[in-house]
């Protein structure tokens, strides 16, 4: 695939803020054996998603799709968190919202960006990560971190933090300057590729690079229109195989629209991020911050989060991450407090709402918050936890 700016297939939007310029790489080779390429989706598809169409038409269309090898629509992506991949379905999955929800660093982000890390080392797929909270470069840092303890390996021997990471990059460009090592490498990447110890995130990284596309949202001028038309250029340029990730949903931008309220705008922006879902044909997955109530409460549900009617009902599914230390059952017959203090590192993920199987289930996943990394591998709950609500199968 060539590469392309998104420059003249529409006029520039004013209300963007970024010139409808997203640039799309052409993936590298893999070591990874290649996977067949999906096969492109049919012409005027997407111009004519709120067009009304016959069922005969629907049905020739997704026919014609099958025929083709195109079986994107009935195969989930996944997320690469077990057992949560079992819970919702397999993954993610085309027209679909999942929200993610949580306290203020719980792990929301490194969750996210892992996911999307995931998606995009599928050779076939592409990650859209648009962040109004980090830099496109700080991304990448956590990235390199993320990858020094190899997911989901997680050798935390040969782990490197953003402390490490910085020192690392400065003390080489420092012998440069000052002279004593004229032969020291002058680019970041050849700093982290003659390193030993980032030589190997690096090169874990390069193999998805092309595939990642990260984008610094700006909470004044990136609205959902401006999300809405980077991601049909993405679409365009790799044949619909996009996943879309919103960090975080409240500061999407909403223009020219004026909201009554904070609710009203949840409400703007879920209804938007949906609509994206669906005419696109796209997986949106967003992240979603607490209110001021939830963030008191010992354990934080779906309707804690700003606007959680309307992201109650445009949502497929829902997912809420609470400390596990801070909602075990202190009635818990097992509880010891001593013994507990385990789980600190420990987070539990809910799904709350998903309306594709049975709600209310826990797992619970490891973080390395040094590494910017969950353990993958995770396991259902065993202990008692707070609110816990029983749900007749």
């Amino acid at each position: 695939m060539a590469t392309r700016r998104f420059t003249g297939d529409l006029p520039p939007d004013p209300d963007n803020g970024y010139n409808n310029q997203v640039p799309v790489q052409p993936a590298a080779p893999s070591a990874q054996p290649a996977r067949p390429q999906s096969a492109p989706r049919v012409p005027g598809q997407r111009q004519a998603a709120h067009l009304p169409r016959t069922l005969t038409q629907v049905l020739n269309e997704a026919n014609e799709r099958v025929i083709q090898g195109d079986l994107v629509d009935y195969v989930p992506m996944s997320t690469g968190f077990d057992p949560l991949d079992g819970f919702i379905g397999g993954g993610l999955r085309k027209t679909e919202l999942t929200l993610l929800g949580g306290a203020q660093g719980i792990g929301k982000t490194i969750a996210t960006l892992q996911i999307a890390r995931n998606i995009a080392m599928r050779p076939d797929q592409y990650a859209f990560y648009l962040s109004y909270e980090h830099t496109e470069t700080h991304l990448m840092h956590r990235l390199l971190c993320m990858e020094s303890v190899n997911p989901p390996e997680i050798d935390i021997s040969r782990g490197v933090k953003l402390r490490d990471l910085y020192q690392i990059i400065v003390a080489e460009r420092a012998k440069g300057f000052m002279g004593r090592d004229p032969n020291a490498p002058g680019s970041l990447q050849a700093i982290l590729k003659e390193n030993p110890r980032t030589a190997p995130a690096l090169a874990r990284m390069s193999r998805y690079a092309d595939r990642m596309i990260l984008v610094k949202a700006s909470p004044a001028v990136t609205t959902l229109k401006a999300i809405k038309e980077m991601t049909a250029r993405l679409c365009d340029a790799t044949g619909g195989n996009v996943s879309v990730f919103v960090d975080y949903l409240q500061k999407v931008a909403v223009y020219p629209e004026r909201p009554r309220d904070e609710n009203d705008k949840v409400t703007i922006i879920v209804e938007g991020l949906k609509d994206i879902a669906l005419s696109l044909d796209v997986p949106v997955w967003s992240i979603v911050a607490a209110d001021r109530e939830g963030l008191k409460s010992k354990r934080i549900h779906l309707f804690h989060l700003r606007g959680s009617s309307a992201l109650d009902y445009e949502s497929d599914i829902a997912i809420i991450m609470n400390n596990k230390y801070h909602i075990l059952s202190k009635d818990h017959v097992a509880f010891n407090p001593y013994t507990a203090k385990q789980f600190r590192d420990w987070v539990v993920f809910t799904v709350e709402k998903n309306r594709a199987g049975r709600a209310m289930q826990d797992m619970e996943f490891q973080l390395h918050g040094q590494h910017f990394t969950f353990d993958p591998r995770g396991q259902k709950v065993q202990q008692q936890l707070i609110d816990d609500k029983v749900i007749e199968s």
